[in-house]
């Protein structure tokens, strides 16, 4: 339901009979309108009651608006700004939207083309909340100390997370599975930072990144003269994790050699360096987690049995990001967030249609699928909303996923968005009937953008 708030209309315009006409067509759509004379006067007024809508005139005396658009914008003041002129050129409305114009739209219009750009921009507002209300909820779902990077707003994350604060008090060793991407060495470093051990190392090894021969001198460490190359003692993982928490991502990777040996530490909490004749005791607690069915691996040989359930004490289980859908926009949120600041872009919201393709996808490799894919939606964006013409590109799960090049004709990411383009300014057009006006409010672009496709493609 739409906030009433936001259908607060200040209409700016010089002429009577204009500023009378849009206040009763505005009005009977539900429109509460206030109406000035010129820049001033609808400055002043801004300035008393701030207005989230305003349709403004550009050619007026005492206070044009643009300037109008400037001396709103140094207030500080963030209301969706619509234009209007009868003799705007192109250079006009492409000043008018720099200086902060929401769009811009020519005389005579229709009734109906500016009631849509009106509705539009109402929703623009509503995104506009929202999107605060979830940078919000992501900041709620990022109080637990220990957590911060973790997003947790659906029932099954939330139960998870409980449990995890349980696990995290005692060294207990823990077992979390869950398939690539769905944050398994976060859930690792939470438990560590909730433990007594907190202070001390978290030490991270990927168990199927290590060549085979050295995993043995990786893990324990190895004397001076060990073998060739050897020239002095090396702590292992386990030496350097001393007192603090291992964490060994992908253990089902373990060859049978290894296994055997970690169950020894595991029992023993001592450690035998390559070449020693010593043991050294270690105090470790031990994280591990695989995506591979684990019962399976001991049925079919390739996991030791004993280990396993050495290892498997308590399981976590991390639910993957299709059955947890009511996180995807809060973690758009987080992730945008981040992506702004690392990498200087702007990027205010995702507009609700490309939120719905997000939403739709099956999202195989998870939540880290989903960050690359904004990653590069925000890269491409070419407004400060990533639009589903944005997403063109990324990995799709729909069915046509495997005939992108037969469609397009081209691998080009580059190539690909101009075709797409293309085709729905085409469609655009086609559907307004030439209308340029409301096939940029079709395409979700500004007006000035419009017509620069246009001069540029067609």
């Amino acid at each position: 339901m739409t906030d009433t708030n936001n259908k607060r209309l200040l209409i700016v315009d010089d002429e009577e009979n204009m500023r009378h006409m849009l206040s009763v067509v505005t009005a009977k759509a539900g429109y509460q309108v206030t109406m000035a004379e010129n820049g001033e006067q609808a400055l002043a007024i801004q300035k008393k009651a701030p207005f989230p809508l305003i349709l403004c005139d550009l050619k007026m005396p005492r206070m044009d608006g643009l300037q109008f658009l400037q001396a709103v914008a140094e207030d500080g003041n963030q209301p969706i700004i619509i234009m209007m002129s009868a003799y705007a050129t192109i250079d006009d409305a492409v000043e008018a939207m720099k200086t902060g114009a929401y769009d811009f739209i020519t005389k005579p219009f229709k009734t109906a083309e500016i009631l849509l750009v009106l509705e539009k921009a109402v929703d623009h507002l509503e995104l506009r909340e929202e999107n605060v209300r979830l940078k919000a909820k992501v900041l709620e779902l990022q109080g637990t100390e220990g957590f911060e990077d973790i997003i947790a707003h659906s029932e099954k994350m939330q139960s998870l997370l409980q449990l995890t604060e349980k696990v995290a008090r005692y060294d207990t060793t823990v077992l979390i599975t869950g398939e690539s991407g769905t944050g398994k060495e976060l859930i690792a470093k939470g438990i560590h930072q909730k433990s007594e051990r907190k202070e001390k190392p978290f030490i991270a090894v990927n168990c199927g990144s290590l060549p085979e021969n050295l995993l043995e001198s990786e893990f324990f460490g190895y004397v001076k003269g060990a073998f060739t190359g050897a020239d002095k003692d090396h702590k292992g993982l386990f030496e350097e994790a001393d007192t603090g928490t291992l964490f060994l991502d992908e253990v089902g990777e373990l060859p049978l050699s290894l296994q055997v040996k970690l169950l020894r530490v595991l029992q023993e909490q001592e450690i035998r360096p390559v070449g020693g004749v010593k043991t050294k005791a270690v105090d470790v607690r031990v994280i591990t987690a695989t995506a591979k069915d684990m019962e399976r691996e001991v049925e079919d040989g390739r996991f030791r049995e004993d280990l396993f359930y050495r290892l498997n004490v308590l399981t976590l289980q991390l639910p993957p990001l299709r059955e947890r859908k009511e996180d995807i926009q809060y973690l758009c949120t987080h992730f945008l967030a981040i992506l702004n600041e690392k990498m200087h872009l702007a990027i205010e919201d995702i507009s609700p249609e490309a939120m719905g393709i997000l939403l739709d996808r099956e999202w195989k490799g998870n939540i880290r699928e989903l960050k690359n894919c904004l990653e590069r939606a925000a890269i491409v964006a070419e407004t400060n909303h990533i639009l589903p013409v944005d997403l063109i590109g990324s990995r799709d799960n729909s069915s046509c996923d495997g005939k992108i090049n037969e469609i397009l004709g081209t691998f080009s990411l580059k190539q690909a968005k101009i075709i797409i383009e293309k085709k729905l300014i085409s469609r655009a057009l086609e559907a307004s009937k030439g209308n340029k006006s409301m096939a940029a409010r079709m395409l979700e672009i500004s007006y000035p953008s419009l017509l620069a496709k246009i001069k540029e493609y067609l």
